[in-house]
């Protein structure tokens, strides 16, 4: 993959990992009021979305669960899961594999026109990118859901 997008992704994957490693695992399910959704929905949600925007999940690739659709999917809240849900230890795992994956996409996919363009994106490049804002924007509700949790005393 291209240096600078790499870079991006090693850093902001780097720092998401290391955000939700550091979060007490008590606090990871319980929903604050005004959020939708707790930690552990954060981390599944990253996981599966740029699954989805890199790796065409869960069409082409088979390195999540299909189930993760109904976990984590847009539209999706951990008031609604039924079944096997992953624990966040195994979800983190998971993102360290995904980097892996990450790392090994060949630098002219991402100038490959995408069959649809998908919020006014119209390159592989650009999904990488805006993978990149998502995960960012997710790790901001992660850092601000605990803060509201440590802040409050907030319980399950």
């Amino acid at each position: 993959m291209n240096t600078l997008v790499l870079k991006q992704f090693e850093m902001t994957r780097g720092y998401f990992i290391k955000k939700t490693a550091s979060v007490s695992k008590e606090i990871t399910c319980i929903q604050p009021d005004g959020f939708n959704n707790t930690i552990h929905w954060h981390i599944g949600h990253v996981l599966t979305v740029c699954e989805q925007f890199l790796f065409d999940y869960p069409r082409k690739t088979t390195h999540i669960p299909a189930n993760y659709i109904e976990l984590f999917g847009n539209g999706t809240k951990p008031a609604d899961w039924k079944g096997d849900v992953p624990a966040v230890d195994e979800l983190v795992i998971q993102l360290k594999d995904q980097l892996i994956r990450i790392r090994k996409i060949p630098d002219e996919q991402l100038n490959e026109k995408l069959e649809k363009p998908f919020l006014g994106l119209e390159t592989f490049g650009e999904i990488a990118g805006f993978a990149l804002f998502h995960e960012a924007n997710h790790l901001g509700h992660i850092q601000a859901i605990e803060r509201v949790i440590n802040h409050t005393g907030v319980k399950n």
